[in-house]
């Protein structure tokens, strides 16, 4: 499923929710993280004060991914070719899109899992 968020206000709801309905705790999340119970509990209050990679990373063990789509309109057809950087400065609406996976965030016993062990420390952020 899809989420728009546009705020991070919607994110910090988002990632509490996400990591509600995968039934983990602050605690369970940070340790898949590497991570103490209090940064995670940092970063679902104030996800914008967190690096790019970092929310990347907690996205990541909770089963989604952030998908950027622009939602401006085309280029003009007068101009074929792209100026990337006068492109890049317009004024153009971005809507970064979370997308859950079906896969679940946490591995069963036994099978290998995308992350890093449990008892593989990751280091602090």
């Amino acid at each position: 499923m899809d989420y728009a968020v546009q705020l991070t206000s919607q994110l910090k709801q988002l990632l509490k929710s996400l990591r509600k309905s995968r039934k983990m705790t602050q605690a369970d999340l940070a340790r898949r993280l590497g991570v103490v119970q209090s940064r995670v509990a940092d970063i679902e209050r104030d996800p914008g004060a967190v690096s790019v990679e970092q929310l990347l990373q907690v996205l990541a063990m909770l089963g989604a991914q952030v998908v950027v789509r622009e939602t401006a309109t085309a280029p003009s057809a007068a101009s074929p070719s792209i100026d990337l950087e006068a492109h890049a400065q317009a004024k153009a609406t971005v809507t970064a899109t979370l997308t859950t996976g079906t896969k679940p965030a946490a591995s069963t016993p036994g099978t290998p899992s995308d992350g890093p062990p449990d008892d593989e420390p990751r280091g602090q952020w």
